[in-house]
C-alpha cells in the first residue's frame, strides 16, 4: 500500500521499536477482555490481548514517528492500496472427528470474510486447508503450551500471510488474534483462531453467522475494539468511531453509553460484540487506519 525509502533502515528501526513496546506486560485476561451474557445466554467473548491506554499510546507514538519520517509527504495517510491477503485455513479435530469442516462450510466462512470487509481494501484469498486431529490443540487456549505447539507445527508464510486455526477452544472464548506490531517479537504466534461453532450455520448461537472471523481478522490488521479506551480520548485511535463505555451485547439499537460524546454507540461496527446479526460495518477511518498498519507492519 505504501512505498517506504530507506527499507533496511525502515525495518530495523520498526523491529526494535516493536520489540521495545513487546516488553510491556499484556493483561488482557485481567483488564482489557470484556464479557458478559446475551439475551440467549451465550458469551460473546474475545481473547485478543488488548495494550492498557498508556500502553496503546507508546506504541501509537512510535508507530506515527516511524510514518513520518519513511513516508513521502502525506502518502502514508492517503493511499490505500488494494491488498490481497493470502490466507491458511487449519481446521483442528479431536481423535474421534468432532470438529471436522467441509470444505463447502470452509468457504462460506471465507465468502462472510469477505463480505464483511468489501468496501474496505482489504480482500482475501484462500490459498490451502489442512485438518489435524490433535486432542489436545481441539481445546487451545491462549498461551498454552497447546497454541504454541499448534502454530508452531502449522503456521505457513510470512507477516503478511493469515493463518486461522479453526477449533473447539476453551475458556468461553470466541476467539483471538494477534496484532500487526507483534509480529517481530513473536512471529510463530500470528494468525487468528476462532471456534468451529462460530462458522456460518454452526452451534454458537447468537455468534455463528460467520462475523467473529471478520472481528479477529480486523484485530489482526491492527483495530483495536471500538470501546478500547472507554469514554476518553483517544479510544480506539480512530476518529469516525463513537465513544463507547463498554461492549455491547445483543442488538441494542440507540445505545448511547457516552452522552458526553457525540454520536451512539456503534453497535453495528464488527469491532464491538453484538450479536452476529447486528454486525455490518467498517468505518473509513478503520479501513485507513487498518491499511497503515498492515502496510506498515505487514508489508501488504
Amino acid at each position: 500500500m505504501i512505498t517506504l525509502n530507506n527499507k533496511i533502515s525502515c525495518r530495523s528501526l520498526w523491529i526494535f521499536g516493536a520489540l521495545l513496546v513487546s516488553l510491556f506486560s499484556f493483561s488482557a485476561a485481567a483488564k482489557n477482555v470484556a464479557k458478559d451474557q446475551s439475551a440467549e445466554g451465550i458469551l460473546r467473548h474475545c481473547g485478543t490481548e488488548h495494550p492498557s491506554r498508556e500502553e496503546a499510546e507508546l506504541q501509537e507514538q512510535y508507530f506515527n514517528s516511524m510514518r513520518q519520517k519513511f513516508a513521502h509527504g502525506d502518502e502514508y495517510s492517503q493511499q490505500l492500496i488494494p491488498a490481497t491477503v493470502n490466507v491458511y485455513f487449519h481446521v483442528i479435530t479431536d481423535s474421534a472427528g468432532n470438529g471436522a469442516l467441509t470444505q463447502a462450510e470452509i468457504n462460506n466462512q471465507m465468502n462472510v470474510l469477505n463480505s464483511g470487509f468489501s468496501g474496505t481494501a482489504f480482500s482475501f484469498n484462500l490459498v490451502s486447508t489442512t485438518t489435524t486431529a490433535n486432542n489436545n490443540w481441539y481445546r487451545v487456549t491462549p498461551g498454552s503450551g497447546a497454541e504454541f505447539s499448534m502454530k508452531s507445527s502449522l503456521r505457513v508464510g510470512g507477516a503478511a500471510d493469515l493463518n486461522i486455526y479453526v477449533a473447539n477452544i476453551g475458556s468461553g472464548l470466541l476467539g483471538w488474534a494477534t496484532f500487526p506490531s507483534s509480529y517481530p517479537s513473536n512471529p510463530v504466534n500470528d494468525g487468528v483462531v476462532i471456534l468451529t461453532g462460530s462458522l456460518p450455520g454452526g452451534s454458537a448461537s447468537p455468534y455463528n453467522e460467520g462475523d467473529t472471523l471478520v472481528h479477529e481478522v480486523g484485530h489482526w490488521i491492527g483495530l483495536y475494539h471500538t470501546f478500547q479506551g472507554g469514554c476518553s480520548n483517544p479510544g480506539d485511535f480512530v476518529s469516525d468511531t463513537p465513544a463507547e463505555a463498554s461492549p455491547a451485547f445483543g442488538c441494542p439499537v440507540g445505545r448511547d453509553s457516552c452522552p458526553g460524546s457525540a454520536g451512539v454507540d456503534p453497535i453495528f461496527n464488527y469491532m464491538d460484540y453484538t450479536d452476529d446479526s447486528c454486525m455490518f460495518q467498517f468505518t473509513a477511518g478503520q479501513n485507513t487506519r487498518a491499511s497503515q498498519q498492515s502496510s506498515f507492519y505487514r508489508g501488504l
